[in-house]
């Protein structure tokens, strides 16, 4: 597999994670393909958070993760990309969607997802469809589906 840059590639933001264990594994799963992170504070938690560090163990970069003080920051810098929101809201299915190789592909938290202002902000919104109505994926293993998705989509593994 070659490796490019993480400028030249899919972008994986989180809106003001809470649960460290799950942005651990997020950025485990970021390092391990080849996805920059971002993360759009406030956090629920600290980085120090010896939770975080458990699952995180040595995959930790700072230089590697961008972050936003506030999802206006994040919003403006973005303003000429391309935005995904991936939400349990949306109609469309990820299966039938054509990603792009610099999509920024947003979650939300995990136990609120995004507020309204950024379902009206952002007019691409997909979902992981899921057997027997049920209500969601863990937050790590859906950015799993997606990013490997995207990956694949745009041959870049």
């Amino acid at each position: 597999m070659t490796q490019n840059s993480l400028n030249d590639g899919p972008k994986i933001a989180l809106f003001e994670p809470d649960i460290p264990q799950n942005t651990a594994a997020i950025i485990r799963t970021c390092v391990c393909l080849g996805a920059k992170l971002e993360i759009i504070e406030p956090c629920g938690f600290l980085l120090n958070d010896k939770r975080f560090k458990r699952v995180v163990m040595d995959y930790m970069d700072e230089k590697e993760i961008k972050y936003y003080v506030s999802s206006n920051q994040f919003f403006d810098e973005k303003k000429n990309q391309r935005i995904i929101l991936m939400t349990t809201k949306a109609s469309n299915s990820y299966t039938k969607f054509k990603f792009e190789k610099n999509d920024t592909i947003l979650f939300g938290r995990e136990s609120a997802g995004v507020p309204k202002y950024v379902h009206e902000i952002v007019k691409c919104r997909l979902k992981i469809p899921m057997k027997n109505n049920k209500r969601s994926l863990n937050i790590s293993s859906s950015v799993a589906i997606i990013l490997a998705e995207c990956l694949k989509q745009n041959k870049l593994i």
